[in-house]
């Protein structure tokens, strides 16, 4: 039986599981052998990455042509105004060609927010505000470069949601195994992203089967 993993990366983590130089990876956080990521998530992201050990469901996952919904909270500089919003919805242009249309909406900053470490830089003189993001391409550091390209660089990424699966209960560094089948490609997250005032992780354990208890790390 293919198994599927559910993590939640904490910021600095390679989304793999060796490093001829050294740093955070997979292989501290998940001991569980046999299992890949599908897709990427970058070392200065955080959340939500699936792991299998099928190289079909890892596929389906991962390929752009599947067009899988990801969703991410997305902190930027500045408040995004209608217009740069609408501009996401349509799809913007950036070097490697315009980018399909995203689903786009201003939120307040996520109830479940856990502390960054390093924290984002604070700048008294500029303000900054958080987005919900979903796109269904997997571009190198795609939601990075959309939402420059409309004036408003992002300053923290957090993938909250891949197809149905959410991060729901799962602090940074913890990880839970889930039955097939996957998520189709043509649905989104059930759970909406939360909003409201920033508070404490409170995890949720959740006994996972055929795996290893969960375990927490947060960087």
């Amino acid at each position: 039986m293919p198994r599927l993993i559910l993590l939640n990366k904490p910021y600095g983590v390679l989304p793999q599981f060796t490093d001829d130089q050294g740093r955070p990876t997979l292989a501290e956080l998940v001991p569980v052998k046999g299992v890949y990521a599908a897709g990427r998530l970058d070392r200065d992201s955080e959340g939500l990455l699936a792991l299998s050990d099928d190289g079909p469901l890892i596929a389906r996952i991962a390929s752009p042509a599947n067009k899988m919904p990801k969703t991410y909270w997305v902190q930027v500089e500045g408040v995004p105004t209608e217009e740069a919003l609408d501009a996401l919805r349509r799809g913007v242009m950036l070097k490697d060609g315009p980018t399909l249309p995203a689903e786009a909406r201003r939120m307040d900053e996520p109830e479940s927010l856990w502390p960054r470490d390093p924290p984002v830089r604070y700048r008294a003189a500029i303000p900054t505000s958080w987005i919900a993001l979903t796109i269904r391409e997997g571009r190198n550091r795609q939601v990075r470069r959309m939402t420059a390209a409309v004036g408003f660089p992002t300053l923290r990424l957090i993938r909250w949601a891949i197809g149905d699966w959410t991060l729901d209960g799962l602090a940074p560094g913890q990880w839970r195994e889930v039955p097939q089948p996957p998520a189709t490609p043509d649905k989104g997250p059930k759970a909406p992203a939360p909003t409201g005032k920033r508070g404490p992780v409170k995890p949720r354990r959740t006994a996972a089967p055929r795996s290893a208890p969960s375990r927490s790390r947060s960087r």
